[in-house]
């Protein structure tokens, strides 16, 4: 991979090298992957989807002092050789030549997730979270941009854990308000992945038809749950109770990987679900309940939608508290 400037995130990292030794340890060790360029991706100007969100989640990081709590890391795998592993060699072509700038970018966060997956599948960390962007769990094979996403990052984590680590199984947990439809579409008929996947089935990009449960060897495997608009934190864990606990219970997951949108807050730009910090850090101790009984406590989570740069910033906030147990 190109070299970088590291700049900021040295910076990030020096501001908190004279804390007290005394510091007490959390309860879990937690990986968090930064890099500089996560904030080099423009779409256009005043785009949601904008280094903003990266920035803001920055400062938020800063202020509520985490950095120190956290095991930071840099993405450090080259992720051009995984890639295919979801992607046809014509959609990766066809980012290449009409959007390099896009191609490098996606290609950072897809290396960032690959790195928390590492990380956690090597057991160097309990759990892991990947600050990057742009998303990923909208792009499928039209050789072009699909909701903000190039390529799908949580879907080439999965194929990487499953031919790096040999893990049979892996749980993959969307609670952005959009439908993970890259992510439904990369695994839909495959039994040794299991999708599970709350979102507004009416909003963008008009998928998530909770009829949809997997095909062939998958059927049983894609479980779509919609939440209509204005739907909060007692519907979104009423979802998760009723229909994720006991699929994850009966498929036994070997690795739980989450896709962070927090578009789904309360006060998004592009959302209208109503999920507080508080529900986020409940449905992040409930994956977690689920990785400690079936998979040593491994959890993987990556950044997804979130438009709101304070709002999304504090959720992710609340998230990686729940991770380390504070």
């Amino acid at each position: 991979m190109q070299r970088r400037d590291f700049l900021g995130l040295a910076t990030l990292m020096g501001l908190h090298s004279g804390l007290q030794a005394e510091t007490q340890q959390p309860k879990r060790e937690s990986a968090i992957v930064l890099d500089p360029g996560f904030k080099q991706h423009w779409i256009q100007s005043g785009h949601p989807e904008s280094p903003a969100r990266y920035q803001a989640l920055e400062q938020q990081l800063l202020e509520q002092d985490l950095l120190n709590q956290l095991k930071l890391m840099t993405p450090s795998i080259d992720a051009s050789d995984w890639l295919n592993k979801v992607h046809s060699d014509w959609h990766i072509e066809q980012i290449i030549v009409n959007d390099p700038e896009a191609h490098s970018a996606a290609l950072l966060a897809t290396s960032a997730m690959l790195t928390a997956t590492e990380a956690v599948c090597s057991g160097k960390v309990d759990n892991a979270f990947s600050a990057s962007r742009p998303p990923g769990h909208h792009a499928e094979n039209s050789g072009a941009e699909e909701g903000f996403c190039y390529y799908n990052h949580i879907a080439i984590a999965a194929r990487y854990a499953q031919q790096r680590f040999a893990l049979e199984k892996v749980l993959i947990v969307d609670w952005d308000y959009h439908h993970g439809n890259g992510t439904e579409w990369a695994f839909y008929d495959d039994p040794s992945v299991l999708f599970f996947s709350t979102h507004d089935w009416y909003a963008y990009p008009g998928t998530g038809d909770p009829g949809k449960t997997g095909k062939g060897a998958g059927e049983g495997f894609n479980i779509n749950v919609h939440l209509p608009c204005g739907s909060g934190d007692t519907d979104i864990i009423e979802a998760f109770e009723r229909y994720l606990l006991p699929a994850a219970d009966a498929f036994k997951p070997d690795l739980v990987l989450i896709s962070a949108g927090f578009d789904s807050r309360e006060d998004d730009w592009l959302g209208c679900h109503l999920v507080t910090d508080d529900g986020f850090a409940q449905l992040t101790r409930m994956v977690m309940q689920i990785a400690d009984t079936h998979c040593d406590g491994r959890v993987v989570s990556v950044l997804e939608g979130g438009y709101n740069l304070e709002g999304n910033a504090r959720a992710v906030v609340s998230h990686l508290r729940t991770l380390l147990q504070l």
